[in-house]
């Protein structure tokens, strides 16, 4: 197998192309550096059988132009590029609707038309220019962890003050967790499995009072959890939007609403199909040697 990888350099990209080369696959690592895929296709590519896109703007804050431009047009540059290769579109269960809980979320609940960011609103629009492309394999997965997490696990370790975490809700909400080694072999198996879009998750659902309590014990600190009601979490972290927009501040609030919306509330999905169709078999969550990462 001949692989195209983009975000070569990123957290979801460095996994993919060394999943692969464990396969003994020829990789093609296309960073930045090689190719800024935003300013339009690639002058000369290299020939390969499928291409893993999971170069993207990943942040619910700041400017919307640049998340657009990588998010969407750099998808729209990669199909022009790789016209005749297997496409495995690295996309995000964010693609949900945010306003509501998802519940076992099939496939065909997604993309949602109303979204709270740029990143939902982009990838959902990615899907959509994707719809119909012969041989295209679309992932969601949902928090994506793992060595190298630079979104996830630095946000739960910085919203920690003292010893105290606080999060939205009463710990109780589910959701579906995805190890990136997990996202790692979906995409590979992708690459030659029946086209069609798939949720990606660990094996099964755990609560968020569970995850983050691991976590924080993996990574060895001594930390109390405490919850704030949903609604009340939703006006704070409206508020603190508000505040940070007058103030053009460019780093976000600790609390956003799209943090709310994704933590506060459940957020499982429905693998069937990717267990089924795709042969994933996924592990259960962990996070044994997070203190690591």
């Amino acid at each position: 197998m001949r692989l195209a990888v983009t975000g070569a350099g990123g957290f979801v990209g460095s996994a993919v192309v060394d999943a692969a080369r464990a396969r003994g696959w020829e990789v093609h690592p296309l960073t930045r550096r090689e190719w800024d895929l935003t300013t339009g296709p690639m002058p000369h590519p290299p020939p390969v059988d499928a291409v893993v896109h999971a170069a993207a703007a990943v942040t619910d804050w700041g400017d919307p132009a640049p998340v657009w431009a990588a998010n969407l047009h750099g998808t729209r540059h990669v199909v022009a590029t790789f016209p005749g290769a297997r496409l495995v579109h690295v996309s995000t269960a964010s693609v949900y609707d945010p306003f509501v809980p998802t519940v076992d979320a099939p496939e065909s609940a997604g993309p949602a038309a109303r979204h709270l960011t740029p990143y939902g609103a982009s990838k959902a629009a990615a899907e959509r220019l994707l719809a119909g492309r012969p041989g295209t394999v679309v992932l969601r997965p949902h928090a994506v962890y793992g060595p190298g997490d630079p979104t996830l696990l630095p946000r739960i370790l910085g919203a920690v003050r003292g010893r105290t975490l606080v999060v939205a809700g009463d710990g109780g909400a589910r959701h579906t967790l995805t190890a990136v080694g997990t996202l790692a072999q979906a995409c590979l198996l992708a690459c030659t499995g029946p086209p069609g879009t798939y949720n990606v998750g660990d094996a099964a659902p755990v609560t968020l009072d569970t995850a983050v309590t691991a976590l924080l014990r993996a990574r060895g600190l001594d930390v109390t959890v405490r919850h704030v009601p949903v609604r009340l979490a939703w006006a704070l972290a409206g508020a603190a939007e508000g505040a940070f927009r007058a103030l053009r501040r460019p780093a976000p609030p600790r609390l956003t609403r799209y943090a709310v919306s994704q933590l506060g509330v459940e957020r499982t999905l429905d693998l069937t199909a990717a267990r089924t169709r795709l042969g994933l078999d996924p592990p259960p969550t962990s996070f044994t040697g997070a203190a690591a990462w």
